[in-house]
């Protein structure tokens, strides 16, 4: 599951809407749609972004955060250790090969780490 996925099924959930009635109206096809709630596909585009907000009636914070999710969504991650350290590049290899095992209080704990690096200013 991916971010998005996981908050596009809660909201669809939450709203009584069959997966089938939300991809009519997104103009998708039911097999898209449950793909990206289960993971199995890439982030939406641009676009389906707007659409979900739209149906559901998201605006503001509500909305950027379904863009937020959309970025963080990706299932397929490459990552290019080039010009980095050797730790860094071995923990990226380790991270790849092991993080299926890690349990879910390590990958908060990981991710708490993460959250309080300065804003990427790119």
């Amino acid at each position: 599951m991916t971010p998005f996925g996981t908050r596009l099924r809660a909201l669809r959930e939450a709203h009584g809407v069959s997966q089938t009635a939300l991809a009519t109206a997104l103009h998708v096809s039911p097999a898209y749609l449950s793909a990206l709630e289960h993971g199995h596909r890439g982030r939406p585009s641009p676009g389906l972004i707007h659409q979900v907000n739209e149906f559901f009636g998201l605006i503001w914070d509500d909305a950027e955060e379904m863009v937020r999710l959309a970025r963080l969504s990706h299932p397929r991650v490459v990552l290019d250790t080039a010009g980095l350290t050797p730790e860094a590049t071995a923990l990226a290899n380790r991270l790849a090969r092991d993080i299926r095992r890690l349990p879910p209080h390590a990958i908060a704990a990981l991710a708490a780490v993460l959250e309080t690096l300065p804003p990427d200013q790119a």
